[in-house]
């Protein structure tokens, strides 16, 4: 008898450490990551003259510390390498290897051609030898080609490089030393060439561009979504808009007459499954944007405006509003045994908690986060290094701590941004009594001297010749003002110039005339 209670105890330990197991391993499979997203990545390498052995060996360096930031294998990233001088040749066939340690050891093992240059022929062999003949084409995964030279191509490259986009490939070029022409680093890479283009004093340099371009291939392989923002197209989430937010929320009016915002109220449930929304995880760098306002007791609430959960309800990701300290708190992945951090921004905070229109911002990347409301740099807090996230749980958006009642608060926006550099680009130009800098009004009225009274400023003055910084929404005022305080110089066109002004954020350029 007791034999059997030892045998049947024996096999309920191991029934138990086998599901434990396969518990583990599905958790695993739901991390997603730049590490885990699937993409065809295929390396482009100029072999010729003007290279030389030394600074081959550096572009290897190089390949194998991009490529670690990867996992190998064909669910993951395959990897392809062509060199190419006066002919392409295949070094590393896309998907040959299944693992980032023979992938490094065939990458270390590539020997250095030497000939002449003829980019527009090795874009061409990529799409025929690699590309074409990927097995995973037909899944719509990313496919991306990056092409590296330090001289001007001896053939034609735009028609090859066309024809590579055509078939979907994203191009980037880097373009090494004096010798490489701009015109042509554009022709091979996609548009704009702000995001597509790189280029570098020398090959030691290419080492200080690891870190973006990780970046930059995270966001072509997590960030399929564009949002419209300007004359531009930006990779990122719009969250409202995948929390249908427009059919389900009470239409409400923003920051601004005729500017739409929404009435999130307790009955409302903004949750929607993480593996709709980041399907493949977020880029190690991005910028979160939202323009919200809240009063009454919300005010002295503890609240998350944003967060992205487990399965099991604990939270991975938040953006968080204390009312009882008035900070702002930033909770993370980590790769600590806890697996997650949180940061506490205390400096200038209070301002949120004023019952007005607010934008708050926040550019995060691998080493720190920095927070900006309405446009001010508030602080900048230390970061560990991020893991990636459970998509098996929950995104969910104005939820109280460690609950799941919804908190009563007004939304005009809730955005994430994949590039960084956006944070240099957005402004909070929609908040009343923001000066923004993406508008410049330049005056040059003769002999006059202007004093403007515009909503939620203080008197504005300024002579020929200076420049005045304003949202566009002042438009209106600043146009009666100078008629109201100089009817002849609206009268008379000897009195004044030109009036210029422009805007790029909230409304269309133009100029006018007086």
């Amino acid at each position: 008898m007791g034999y059997k209670a030892t045998s049947m105890h024996c096999v309920l330990r191991c029934l138990c450490f086998m599901l434990l197991h396969l518990f583990n391993a599905a958790q695993d499979e739901d991390i997603r990551s730049c590490r885990t997203a699937p993409c065809d990545l295929v390396f482009i390498l100029d072999g010729s003259w003007s290279v030389e052995d030394v600074n081959f060996e550096i572009v290897k360096k190089w390949l194998v510390n991009i490529t670690s930031s990867f996992n190998i294998g064909q669910k993951f990233t395959q990897v392809g390498v062509v060199q190419y001088s006066d002919d392409p040749v295949l070094e590393i066939p896309l998907g040959k290897f299944a693992s980032t340690k023979n992938l490094i050891e065939a990458m270390e093992s590539i020997e250095y051609m030497g000939g002449n240059t003829r980019t527009g022929t090795a874009i061409k062999f990529a799409m025929d030898k690699l590309f074409d003949l990927s097995e995973r084409s037909p899944l719509g995964i990313s496919r991306i080609a990056v092409v590296l030279t330090d001289g001007k191509s001896q053939d034609e490259v735009l028609k090859a490089a066309e024809a590579a986009r055509k078939k979907g490939v994203i191009l980037f070029a880097i373009g090494v030393g004096s010798e490489t022409e701009e015109a042509e680093l554009r022709d091979i890479a996609n548009k704009p060439s702000t995001t597509y283009v790189f280029s570098v004093v020398d090959y030691k340099a290419i080492s200080r561009i690891i870190q973006v371009i990780r970046q930059k291939l995270c966001e072509e392989t997590v960030c399929a979504a564009k949002i419209p923002v300007d004359s531009r197209d930006e990779k990122g989430f719009d969250i409202l808009l995948h929390l249908n937010l427009a059919k389900k929320a009470k239409k409400t009016q923003g920051a601004y007459y005729g500017v739409k915002a929404y009435e999130v109220t307790p009955r409302l449930d903004l949750s929607e499954a993480t593996r709709s929304l980041f399907p493949d995880g977020l880029p190690p760098s991005y910028v979160f944007v939202a323009t919200l306002k809240y009063k009454g007791s919300v005010l002295a609430e503890w609240w998350d405006l944003w967060r992205i959960q487990t399965w099991d309800g604990k939270t991975q990701m938040a953006v968080t509003l204390n009312g009882i300290d008035r900070t702002v708190m930033f909770t993370t992945t980590s790769k600590s045994p806890e697996g997650t951090q949180t940061v506490t921004f205390r400096q200038l905070t209070g301002k949120l908690f004023d019952e007005k229109w607010h934008q708050l911002r926040l550019l995060v990347t691998e080493e720190d986060v920095t927070l900006y409301i309405d446009d001010l740099l508030i602080e900048t807090l230390a970061l560990e290094a991020p893991a990636g996230i459970f998509i098996s749980g929950k995104t969910q958006v104005g939820k109280y701590f460690r609950k799941e009642t919804t908190v009563p608060f007004e939304i005009q926006k809730l955005r994430i941004y994949c590039d960084p550099e956006q944070n240099n680009r957005e402004t909070a130009c929609e908040i009343p009594g923001v000066v923004s800098t993406s508008f410049q009004f330049g005056f040059t009225i003769q002999r006059q001297h202007l004093d403007f009274f515009c909503t939620d400023f203080s008197p504005l003055s300024f002579t020929s010749a200076s420049a005045l910084k304003l949202p566009a929404q002042f438009l209106p005022e600043i146009l009666l003002s100078l008629i109201a305080h100089h009817p002849h110089s609206a009268r008379r066109k000897n009195e004044a110039s030109l009036l210029y002004i422009s805007g790029e954020c909230c409304t269309d350029n133009f100029a006018l005339k007086l």
